[in-house]
This record gives structure tokens, C-alpha cells and sequence, in this order.
């Protein structure tokens, strides 16, 4: 079989920024942010809703926009996927929505690194409004390893835990946000 006669991928929905990018190359020696911020986006006039501002599920989109930029970072990208059979999948998360924001404004992602096994990697993500800085929205995330061809939990090979190693290490020092591990629920007042 030739390349030509390989037949073409089939296209999905739903692409990120990043899409086709390749991972750069990992330098040990280089510093690590502390925490992570990789990712700058404006709000798209297709994520604002009948409200007049960004819709909740793409708050979704765009935390999910910062992980792939992380996870290039580390060397995740469509030739790990590819050659590897392997990838992170998102397992939970836990949104908070702090304050509104429109269209044409800009946004600023980071990343915390919260804990990791061979097999599991919890971060933590703040949206900050590009211009002011003001905190619009967190969310908390559990990540698993999967190998995608027997569909379960692999662990990661030694060099991606080594690069995760070294982002834990660049964030121990970080403060716990105080939103990490808040259960949902109907407050009520006590008598």
C-alpha cells in the first residue's frame, strides 16, 4: 500500500487553535512558569450568547484550548497520539463562573499543576481578564493517561513524567486556589 493509497483521516467537528502544531522540543534546563500561562485568546463573537456575554460552555472550550497548549509543552501533540496510541483524557472538571465577559475582550489562561501519578495529572486553571487582570472563571481538572486502543489507563512513559515531574516541582510552591476540591451544594443557614 502506498501513501496515495492510504485513505484520508475523517475530518472531525471540532479543532483547536493549536491543532496541527507540533510539540516543541523539551529543555530540561529551561525554567518553568510558575504557574504555566501559554495561552491569550479574545473572546470570539461564536462564544458569546443571547445574554451578551461568553457562553458557559465555552468557558469549557477555552480551558480545554490552554490544556492542549500545556500539553504541547510536555509533548503532547498529534504525533504522540499517533505513533503512541496514546493520550490525556479529561476525566472531571469543576467550573466556577466568577464574573461576565463580552466579546472582543481579552482573555489570559494559566495553569497550575495541583498533583500527579504515573497515570493521573490534576491542574487547576484561572481565566484572567487580559486588561485588568480581574479573576472570570477557574476550573479544576482530573486527567488520566489513556492508551486509546485498549480504551483504559496507561502509564506514562518515563520521559513525559519527568517533564510533569519538573512542572510539579516549578509549582509546589504555589498556593492551593481556593476553589480546588469545593463540593457543590445549596448553602443553608443554620439556626
Amino acid at each position: 500500500m502506498t501513501a496515495s493509497d492510504t485513505p484520508p483521516k475523517k475530518p472531525h467537528g471540532l479543532s483547536t487553535p493549536l491543532e496541527g502544531t507540533p510539540a516543541p522540543p523539551w529543555d530540561p534546563a529551561a525554567p518553568i512558569d510558575a504557574p504555566l500561562c501559554m495561552y491569550r485568546p479574545t473572546v470570539l463573537p461564536a462564544w458569546v450568547d443571547y445574554n451578551g456575554h461568553m457562553s458557559e460552555s465555552c468557558y469549557l472550550l477555552v480551558f480545554g484550548d490552554n490544556s492542549d497548549a500545556v500539553f504541547r509543552f510536555i509533548g503532547i501533540d498529534e504525533a504522540y497520539r499517533d505513533q503512541g496510541g496514546q493520550s490525556l483524557y479529561t476525566v472531571e472538571t469543576h467550573i466556577h463562573n466568577i464574573q461576565e465577559v463580552a466579546e472582543g475582550e481579552p482573555l489570559r489562561l494559566t495553569l497550575q499543576l495541583l498533583d500527579f501519578d504515573e497515570k493521573r495529572v490534576h491542574i487547576f486553571h484561572s481565566m484572567y481578564h487580559g486588561t485588568s487582570g480581574d479573576l472570570l472563571a477557574t476550573a479544576e481538572q482530573m486527567l488520566v493517561h489513556v492508551d486509546m486502543a485498549q480504551g483504559r489507563a496507561a502509564p506514562m512513559p518515563a520521559d513525559l513524567q519527568a517533564r510533569v515531574r519538573s512542572i510539579a516541582q516549578a509549582h509546589a510552591s504555589l498556593p492551593t486556589p481556593p476553589q480546588v476540591g469545593k463540593p457543590m451544594g445549596i448553602r443553608r443557614k443554620t439556626a
